[in-house]
């Protein structure tokens, strides 16, 4: 363990390095740098030429960002709707190739790689068919709608030798990077407990996406949508709003507690929880969907500590988002792109609790306690170092997850989120929602990524 010198001394050795530290309110502060990108032009035979299959929110937002990475050009488009194919080439040209069928772009030889952005039903069957047709991918959280899901990604990604990576991006950000290397020097002690949350109070962040008042059987591609789902007539918000039902989407367990997963994991170096307990329920947004706006869970991790999960749609405040490592020595605490350590060592003796007994007892006890333990907080209660670290304004840890899967598609080496990883942190997160269905603790496997009976 660290003692407060050594604690500053680490901490001052950030791994993205440090650009300056300064006295605030007793706290240090440290700004965190980003390592700079290489200036050698990329040639246009060079570039990574990419598709997008479901150009919703989600998929337009990221390729938006996937399109800034030096080198990456948009090509191709697919999406059910005829509204966000017409948008995505004002996006990205009116040349870009467009389709509702998500299989012609797998068989255009000028596509490299694919970012899957469609309802969590589809990650899995449009997946596999793109490493089967060549393709590296990127597929948006979470990796698998149902756990049959999983071990078919994974087994795709491995026996095509394609480069799968998966959309929790919070673990290429350098403050979880810095979170993970502070935990591992010992900052905070023996970690026992991680309490984490995500917490929204708006309609849109409760997945009431807008639906275009030309939504209609022929401008959206209604049986392709259902895929797999029950068939249901034509239904704008089931199309648009997708999330709200079990049917296309995991609720919020696979929305949100599935970067807290991820993130957790990441840090902490683990492979996932071995049993899970879940309660939740529709408490404020009762329109017709069927999966739960209020969600809370309790986790065991076999390395010694607990998780907490908590996600509201109806908190009365502030979007918020964090997760609070606590150790025997201390907290690290991560929200948004901030890191806050917080360091007390621990007593060194037992300590006196003597106030009952009588004052000749109380004088004894004292007298022999003061014998065993001479040094007992000789200059009072032990002191509380505090470090705070910053990422740079504006920086995203979404580009980073970019650059981390196109360096690894041009040096085919792995990504920081694999298709194993993706699984793990997936499994454990849809353990909540089968929990509740159960009503009861569920067990699970996180080394061979299985229920267990």
């Amino acid at each position: 363990m660290l003692n407060r010198r050594s604690f500053l001394k680490a901490a001052g050795s950030a791994t993205a390095g440090t650009v300056f530290a300064a006295k605030i309110s007793g706290t240090n502060v440290y700004a965190l740098t980003v390592p700079q990108e290489t200036a050698t032009p990329i040639s246009a035979n060079d570039h990574i030429q990419i598709a997008l299959i479901g150009a919703g929110g989600q998929g337009q937002g990221d390729t938006r960002t996937a399109a800034q990475v030096p080198g990456v050009k948009v090509v191709a488009a697919a999406d059910c709707y005829d509204g966000r194919l017409e948008h995505s080439k004002e996006l990205w040209g009116k040349d870009i190739f467009t389709t509702r069928d998500y299989k012609e772009i797998l068989a255009r030889k000028d596509v490299d790689a694919v970012i899957i952005g469609t309802p969590d039903h589809w990650h899995k069957q449009i997946a596999v068919d793109a490493l089967k047709a060549g393709k590296d991918v990127y597929c948006e959280k979470p990796m698998v709608h149902v756990y049959s899901d999983g071990p078919e990604m994974i087994e795709a990604a491995r026996s095509t030798n394609r480069i799968l990576q998966i959309g929790s991006q919070r673990v290429s950000s350098i403050i979880y990077a810095k979170a993970k290397e502070m935990l591992a020097s010992g900052a905070i002690g023996q970690l026992n407990m991680v309490n984490a949350h995500w917490d929204r109070n708006s309609s849109v962040g409760a997945w009431n996406y807008t639906v275009p008042p030309d939504a209609s059987p022929e401008t959206c591609d209604w049986p392709r949508f259902l895929g797999t789902a029950p068939k249901i007539p034509f239904n704008g918000e089931h199309f648009f709003q997708w999330r709200k039902w079990k049917a296309y989407g995991t609720g919020v367990a696979g929305d949100l507690f599935v970067h807290l997963f991820s993130g957790t994991h990441f840090i902490t170096g683990v492979n996932g929880p071995t049993r899970a307990m879940a309660t939740g329920g529709l408490r404020f947004w009762k329109d017709g969907r069927d999966a739960n706006d209020v969600l809370l869970g309790l986790f065991d991790y076999r390395e010694g500590f607990n998780l907490a999960l908590r996600v509201n749609f109806v908190d009365g405040g502030e979007e918020s988002e964090g997760l609070v490592f606590t150790g025997s020595e201390g907290t690290l605490e991560i929200a948004f792109n901030s890191l806050t350590i917080s360091r007390t060592p621990r007593e060194k003796d037992p300590g006196l609790f003597v106030g009952s007994f009588t004052e000749a007892m109380q004088k004894q006890i004292r007298d022999t306690y003061h014998q065993k333990y001479p040094t007992t907080h000789p200059d009072g209660p032990p002191s509380v170092a505090y470090e705070k670290y910053m990422a740079p304004e504006g920086y995203r840890d979404s580009y980073d997850h970019f650059k981390n899967f196109f360096a690894a598609i041009r040096s085919r080496q792995p990504v920081v989120e694999d298709a194993t990883f993706g699984y793990r942190a997936a499994g454990a997160a849809l353990l909540s929602n089968l929990s509740i269905e159960k009503g009861s603790v569920v067990k699970w496997d996180p080394d061979g990524m299985k229920l267990m009976s």
